[in-house]
């Protein structure tokens, strides 16, 4: 299979690596940091890098074929001040990025979410500008741009008590991005540029990873697993059980949704010797958080319950 694109080097696998970042390591050189969120094709991304040698530059992006385009663009155009992240930027910017760091965000044609129902999925929310504005430095700045001017508005309702003070203004097509391209295409010559001013510094502390504490139990019956789900706060689906009976080893697929964040990966149920050992499966990459510690609780509970139900069914078999 032909990859679409020439060199991983840019992309930075965040969930292997110690958190939060420390920039001036990573691109090997103290100098501003700067972020474009949702890059899409990576044009705009790659071309203030070419244009601005001096600073570094961080692309997140939530699809992977994103990804690829935007590492392609970069090694083709031959420049080192490029870092690509694929993941939530919700996530990243919580985790990853130490408070007063950043100095200019971009956000170029982000979903406008246009039905009602679908509002609660905009990016930038009071709470996500908060954050923004902890991670920036002083005086630094967000640039948004929309083609939807009720968008537009409605991020202005965003604004108050969030340390920012915002201008906007219409401006002609001058951004060169797919989705630029695209409204052009249908007619449209004015878009909608929101610049974001920090004035005052809201305090956010960095979200830290949660300890996970993997279990033991001292049997296990892998014909009795029933899988198990947990629903609130945090939801926990156990969606399928593999299990390898010659090197006695079970493999539970999870998936755990929690606030900002949804994960699905691999819990193992393994045969130590004198016990069974209950962890997640290695090279998930998983980010540790207080709804995958519940996941390896759950599988914990079912887990031992096997070994009840084994008990019960030979005693039913017993007294018939």
């Amino acid at each position: 299979m032909k990859a679409h694109y020439l060199s991983l080097q840019p992309l930075l696998l965040w969930q292997r690596v110690v958190r939060p970042i420390d920039w001036a390591q990573q691109f090997g050189r103290q100098a501003p940091v700067k972020v474009e969120i949702g890059f899409g094709n990576g044009e705009f991304l790659v071309r203030e890098a070419q244009e601005h040698p001096e600073h570094n530059f961080v692309g997140i992006e939530q699809e992977w074929a994103s990804v690829q385009r935007a590492l392609r663009r970069i090694a083709q155009a031959n420049i080192r001040n490029v870092c690509v992240l694929l993941g939530d930027a919700r996530i990243v910017l919580e985790r990853l990025f130490i408070p007063q760091t950043v100095q200019q965000v971009y956000g170029l044609f982000p979903c406008p979410w246009p039905k009602e129902r679908h509002v609660k999925h905009r990016l930038f929310a009071q709470t996500f500008l908060t954050f923004l504005n902890s991670r920036l430095v002083p005086e630094g700045a967000v640039q948004i741009v929309t083609d939807h001017e009720p968008y537009l508005h409605w991020v202005l309702t965003q604004v108050p008590d969030t340390g920012f003070a915002a201008q906007w203004t219409t401006v002609a097509p001058r951004f060169s991005t797919k989705y630029e391209r695209k409204w052009c295409e249908t007619g449209q010559q004015e878009f909608y540029d929101l610049r974001l001013q920090k004035t005052t510094h809201v305090a956010r502390p960095l979200t830290e990873d949660a300890t996970l504490h993997s279990h033991r139990i001292a049997h296990f019956d892998a014909t009795q697993l029933q899988l198990g789900t947990l629903h609130g706060a945090i939801t926990v689906t156990c969606k399928e059980f593999l299990y390898d009976p010659r090197r006695q080893k079970g493999m539970v697929w999870v998936f755990v949704a929690e606030e900002g964040l949804t994960q699905d990966f691999w819990i193992e149920i393994v045969h130590t010797g004198s016990d069974w050992a209950i962890r997640p499966a290695r090279g998930c990459g998983i980010v540790p958080t207080v709804g995958v510690q519940c996941a390896l609780d759950l599988v914990h509970d079912t887990a031992q319950q096997t070994v009840h139900a084994h008990g019960a069914s030979h005693n039913v078999h017993r007294t018939g």
